[in-house]
């Protein structure tokens, strides 16, 4: 099934996408800007990946698709906890750098959230971020994630120990945002 935004489409993960996610893996620009790590991916290993990769009862991931673009990133949830109703957000990539600052990345969480909130019924989604990755921050604060702590020297970046900025975003805080920001409207 797909989600469709405003200006992105979320879609399953299909064969053709691997290249492109294989691609975005191996940038060590991006690489630098995740609370994660992966060490770098040939194209066998990320076919073995996406035999494996299926979305399931505890995790989702997506395309980030739009009309003018085509697959341009990936986002999703994981842990889904259907007792607890929350999930960690799985992170939003999208590959093609000059295309960054189009608001894609708003409307693929948005998206991802609606689907969570409203079809899913969850009730909470947890999120992480560098603290040096501003632009990441800004968009959680943006679709409505709160601030909830500090994991002090967290994680090994660039040759340093980095915080990592927890942040949790409730289904009555995204309610809230679309209300007052109007989001889903016309």
């Amino acid at each position: 099934m797909n989600l469709v935004g405003k200006k992105v489409v979320l879609r399953p993960i299909e064969l053709e996408d691997i290249e492109m996610l294989r691609e975005l893996t191996n940038d060590p620009e991006f690489e630098k800007m995740i609370v994660g790590w992966s060490f770098p991916v040939s194209k066998k290993n990320q076919e073995e990946w996406f035999a494996n990769a299926k979305n399931g009862l505890s995790r989702l991931r997506y395309i980030i698709e739009t009309e003018e673009d085509g697959a341009v990133g990936m986002i999703g949830l994981r842990d889904i906890d259907w007792k607890n109703g929350s999930a960690y957000g799985l992170g939003m990539r999208i590959a093609k750098k000059d295309i960054r600052t189009r608001g894609l990345a708003t409307d693929a969480w948005m998206t991802l959230m609606r689907y969570a909130f409203n079809e899913l019924r969850l009730n909470r989604i947890n999120g992480s971020a560098l603290a040096y990755n501003k632009a990441s921050l800004r968009v959680c604060e943006k679709v409505g994630f709160k601030v909830e702590g500090t994991q002090r020297q967290a994680v090994y970046k660039n040759g340093e120990f980095v915080d990592v900025i927890i942040m949790g975003c409730l289904k009555s805080d995204y309610e809230a945002l679309i209300t007052e920001n109007k989001y889903w409207e016309e």
